[in-house]
């Protein structure tokens, strides 16, 4: 695998830790425009939707998307899943917050403003997966579930992991109340009398905990609330906002 990198683009990044050959793997800014087909103003959803995949090869009329719920639900998905949610949010896979397939050419989604996308690759088998993780799911280690379910499905072994971490709000700005000091264990920071969450570190905690390497793990270190001209923030701009896109596909073996 490569070093640690985000290859910036002008309208998406590239996730550059978990590059590989087989992979396609990157999230959307605002530049792009809105992604969801249920928040904010959805009217060029689908051309955005269009314009951000094409270029890396998926079909947007592929995704495979969920109606995201902040639960610990985790789905595999299968051929016959194909285009849930692609074109219509009505048609998603109900009441879920993670996918997993081994089926290449079959990319699957997520939408997040402040909340954390969480990659998941095991080149051994291979398979992913991406994981939605607010706090509500972060709270339940919806991570862990997440692999669970890839160890039953593909044999996965969490030593062969790689996973990655997309924008989400920090913990410079993602300030709690103090009932959260009952809710977390560890992941919460105190300022001048003042809780904040780190829900990146939280997540990272339970992978390592689940025995992936930590050379195996990337957080692209991007804070949406910081950089909310790039991305949107559901703390900065109310539940009305855009959602940025995170994708990831195991592309199609092509035989030589």
């Amino acid at each position: 695998m490569p070093e640690q990198t985000v290859s910036k683009t002008k309208e998406y990044y590239p996730l550059g830790y978990l590059a590989d050959a087989n992979l396609v793997c990157s999230v959307s800014t605002r530049a792009l425009g809105n992604m969801s087909l249920f928040y904010g103003d959805t009217k060029e959803s689908l051309s955005n939707r269009r314009n951000f995949l094409q270029d890396q090869g998926v079909d947007y009329q592929n995704l495979v998307c969920a109606k995201q719920i902040h639960s610990t639900c985790v789905r595999y998905v299968k051929e016959e899943d194909r285009a849930r949610g692609a074109l219509s949010y009505d048609s998603s896979i109900p009441d879920t917050d993670a996918l997993v397939t081994g089926t290449r050419n079959l990319p699957l989604a997520v939408f997040t403003a402040d909340c954390l996308s969480v990659f998941l690759y095991d080149p051994v088998t291979p398979a992913i997966g991406l994981v939605h993780a607010g706090w509500r799911s972060t709270k339940e280690n919806i991570i862990s579930k997440a692999v669970r379910l890839m160890q039953e499905r593909f044999n996965t072994r969490p030593s062969s992991l790689y996973i990655g971490f997309g924008p989400a709000i920090r913990s410079c700005c993602y300030e709690v109340s103090l009932n959260f000091r009952g809710l977390f264990s560890y992941g919460l920071i105190e300022r001048d009398k003042h809780y904040y969450l780190d829900l990146a570190g939280i997540n990272k905690k339970q992978v390592l905990d689940l025995g992936v390497p930590k050379n195996n793990i990337f957080d692209s270190e991007i804070c949406t609330s910081c950089r909310n001209v790039e991305f949107f923030s559901y703390r900065k701009e109310g539940a009305s906002c855009g959602r940025i896109m995170s994708v990831v596909m195991l592309k199609k073996q092509v035989c030589r």
